[in-house]
């Protein structure tokens, strides 16, 4: 059934209604060379809001703090009716070491900043950004429950941890009445799919709204891309650095390319465009509650919500899911094998190596 953007969808284990697409604002702002600037930033803000959006993504650091900053702009006169998330723990300021990290004194002084660049006297999703290896979780958490107890949050993520660590977090927050994880943001697309061997798994089992960044591919699943990227040949397909930015991360690869013809040619077969199929297919996963769209213009952004009314047939999801298929390694590979279920049945004795 087709979803529009207030068909609201609970995130995680609370009781927040979200939009099934939120919009992502790293694009608000034009310090990292590609994006919209301030004028185009508000038609998209009330572009999406105007059909009912209400999950709003941004971070401490995104284009040097313009994303907040224009946020708290455009959200003025209708604060109340918006879920604004943001995140902290990414360096503030190069050269102060304590302005970057999960700790207990960037958190406050993050929290503090944020609030006051969106113009708010609270934040209603606050993700941990980036993992330190470093920062003990007990800190973490009560932290972030003292902010809760203070009103200054509502809610409390986790973006890029460990699985390990996010599950141990919810168990130590649940046994000390300290508040609770409800969602994880990750990197997630058909591109970009091991989130599914732990961190996916581990947020339905304790409660976590999955909210994938990056449905996209960083683009790739758009179909703009050709196999003469792969070596940088020509001018960028979308007249910025981002091609660039891409190749950097390892992203224009044969395989991905591969991936994206796939969905090119169901989306041809569906009427819709690459761009739709790919985000309706994050979308299809139970456990995700919104994927997260960066537009820099209104045609873009218009064609990303039109994912929503992607009806995807199971044989289109069965080619989808081949053509991005990945090894489910260890210890899910062998669990899901016939031999080692019939043994935790006791109907048969197998020997481990």
């Amino acid at each position: 059934m087709p979803l529009t953007l207030d068909t609201y969808r609970l995130l995680g284990r609370s009781g927040l209604r979200v939009s099934p697409l939120a919009l992502g604002t790293a694009t608000f702002g034009t310090e990292w060379g590609w994006g919209a600037g301030e004028e185009e930033s508000r038609r998209l803000f009330d572009r999406y809001t105007e059909q009912g959006g209400n999950f709003i993504d941004t971070a401490a650091t995104y284009t040097e703090g313009s994303s907040e900053r224009l946020l708290g702009t455009f959200a003025h006169g209708r604060r109340e009716s918006l879920v604004l998330a943001t995140k902290y723990s990414t360096l503030r300021r190069p050269g102060d070491p304590n302005s970057g990290g999960p700790h207990r004194k960037n958190l406050f002084a993050s929290v503090e900043s944020s609030l006051r660049r969106l113009n708010t006297d609270y934040i209603d999703l606050l993700h941990l950004h980036v993992w330190d290896f470093t920062t003990p979780v007990e800190e973490i958490l009560r932290g972030l429950d003292d902010l809760v107890r203070q009103g200054k949050v509502l809610y409390v993520a986790m973006s890029n941890v460990p699985a390990w660590q996010v599950s141990r977090m919810q168990a130590i927050a649940d046994l000390r009445g300290w508040a609770p994880l409800v969602a994880l943001q990750i990197e997630y697309s058909l591109i970009e799919r091991t989130g599914e061997r732990d961190l996916i798994p581990m947020a339905r089992e304790m409660g976590l709204g999955v909210v994938p960044y990056s449905p996209l591919g960083g683009g790739l699943l758009t179909g703009k891309y050709s196999r003469a990227d792969l070596t940088g040949a020509g001018p960028a397909p979308d007249g910025s650095s981002r091609r660039d930015h891409n190749a950097a991360l390892g992203m224009l690869t044969e395989r991905n390319l591969g991936i994206a013809d796939a969905v090119r040619e169901v989306a041809l077969e569906t009427g819709h465009t690459s761009a739709q199929v790919g985000l309706a297919w994050t979308l299809r996963n139970p456990a995700v509650t919104a994927s997260v769209i960066g537009a820099r213009t209104l045609d873009q952004l218009a064609d990303n919500l039109g994912a929503l009314d992607v009806d995807l047939t199971d044989a289109h999801l069965a080619r989808l899911e081949e053509a991005g298929a990945i090894e489910p390694g260890i210890p899910h590979a062998l669990l899901a094998g016939d031999p080692m279920r019939r043994a935790t049945r006791g109907e048969l004795t197998i020997q481990l190596r």
